[in-house]
């Protein structure tokens, strides 16, 4: 939009018929000033004529006219008016057309499901006493908790171990498949189930970390994070790749037959447990557990009866608004954890005066290492170096989002302390954790150039070298047989 008014030229005009001259318009009369000052007018020409004379009039060039066509003194729109209502519009075609940060939440989405189910899997026997009947918590006790916080939990269904095996099973099964993206939506309201039952169960047995894997379960399952990296997006490049070669004709959705009956096994455990009373908690659970199905079911209609059609695009349009709304979501999640701890930090005595990092490191239940923590606290400048560093990067980390240099300065040097707090401080799950979620701030570039180099190690570790050797020539009926020795 050019922001042009319209000729103005007269509509009623007939062809080769010269429309009535205006005062000053070819009529002899001049302006102030000597013949020729004044440009586009030669000696005994009529203003307009070098603009060929009624179609310089009909673009609007008439004397005492600008040559958009508005009256002198006319007050036009700013260029920078222009510029940032087109900005704005290409900033709303790409939030809508386009499913922001693929690589990065893709790699969120690895980055839980593998933290989680490694947890899972170390704390495998000690499962019945962490979550399990044999706990200290005890079932009752969990019970009269959760009626008062009223936290959703599929333990609390019932009190049997063979339950407890089965909500256990689901929550290691979810994250393994989550992880390798295989049907990345089921997996993802599956993997929030078992987050959520086993944590709500035994609120006093996590950390920090189990928090934050806490509530990235419950926005991983609003993002579209299995468009790259994901057994997902192998089997719909394979499938494009079918269509584009004319082997498989036909909508998405009419070969996809394990995505519908996943679907509708849920849908019958979500109709059982509403009935029953059985999904409780708070009121936008149940909410989101039903949109969520509703959505996906609407999702596969769509593929299968209108794959080009405009509820199609529709409902594209919409899963981009919500993916790219739950990104920003999880990475103002992730600011908030920094800035609230670092200002938290500069209030205590022990951080402002450089000590705070010497007495974790002096706990026996936080030295896996004990001569590397002595070796670190023998030097009371490296102390102080380390806790101010703290401090500083927390602090300024949500500032440094202005910069994409300091940015990732900052985000290699919050990799390096949660890496640090891993092996000197034996909380690795709550390293794995924090590092996930900063991992939503790498950039597209080092993400993609990190996934070439993992496939390329892949291939070569565990694809086997299939180049041949040259082969001889054909024999032709017409030539004898010809050997390498011959």
């Amino acid at each position: 939009m050019s922001g042009r008014p319209p000729v103005s030229g007269p509509l009623d005009e007939q062809p080769g018929r010269r429309p009535a001259e205006q005062p000053g318009e070819g009529s002899g009369e001049r302006s102030s000033g000597p013949p020729g000052e004044r440009s586009g007018e030669r000696s005994g020409e009529p203003l307009g004529a070098r603009s060929g004379g009624p179609l310089g009039e009909r673009f609007g060039e008439r004397a005492g006219e600008r040559p958009d066509g508005r009256p002198p003194g006319a007050r036009t729109e700013s260029k920078p008016l222009f510029a940032v209502e087109r900005r704005a519009g290409r900033a709303v075609q790409r939030v809508t057309a386009t499913a922001l940060g693929p690589y990065q939440s893709a790699v969120v989405r690895i980055g839980f499901a593998g933290t989680w189910l490694l947890f899972l899997l170390w704390e495998l026997p000690n499962r019945r006493e962490l979550y399990g009947p044999d706990g200290p918590w005890s079932w009752d006790m969990a019970q009269q908790l959760i009626a008062r916080n009223g936290a959703f939990t599929g333990l609390m269904w019932s009190d049997s171990t063979v339950w407890f095996e089965i909500v256990f099973a689901v929550a290691m099964l979810s994250s393994a498949l989550l992880l390798v993206g295989w049907r990345t939506r089921t997996m993802s309201v599956l993997f929030m189930f078992g987050v959520l039952s086993l944590q709500n169960r035994s609120i006093f047995m996590g950390d920090g970390g189990d928090n934050v894997i806490h509530l990235m379960a419950i926005y991983l399952v609003l993002t579209r994070c299995g468009q790259v990296w994901s057994l997902d997006a192998r089997r719909a490049a394979r499938t494009a790749a079918r269509r584009g070669a004319g082997h498989e004709p036909g909508a998405q959705g009419a070969r996809d037959r394990v995505g519908p009956l996943l679907w509708g096994c849920l849908g019958v455990f979500l109709i059982i447990g509403t009935v029953t009373d059985r999904v409780q908690g708070a009121p936008w659970l149940p909410v989101l557990f039903w949109g969520v199905w509703i959505a996906q079911a609407l999702w596969w209609a769509a593929n299968l009866y209108a794959p080009n059609g405009q509820p199609r695009a529709l409902l594209n349009v919409l899963a981009n608004l919500v993916h790219n709304a739950a990104l920003v979501v999880i990475m103002a999640e992730v600011c908030l954890v920094y800035a609230t701890a670092g200002w938290y930090k500069i209030q205590g005595s022990r951080w402002q005066d450089g000590t705070a990092l010497y007495y974790p490191l002096k706990l026996h239940y936080f030295a896996p290492w004990p001569e590397l923590s002595g070796l670190l606290t023998s030097s009371g400048v490296i102390v102080m170096l380390l806790t101010y560093g703290t401090v500083a990067v927390q602090v300024a980390f949500p500032f440094a989002l202005l910069n994409r240099r300091l940015k990732n300065v900052l985000l290699v040097a919050m990799m390096l302390e949660h890496a640090g707090i891993a092996v000197l401080l034996g909380l690795p799950f709550f390293s794995l954790a924090m590092i996930a979620a900063d991992a939503v701030f790498l950039p597209t570039g080092f993400l993609r150039r990190l996934g070439g180099e993992a496939a390329g190690l892949w291939h070569r570790l565990f694809t086997q070298d299939r180049k041949r050797l040259p082969e001889q020539r054909r024999d032709s009926p017409e030539q004898p047989a010809r050997t390498l020795v011959g």
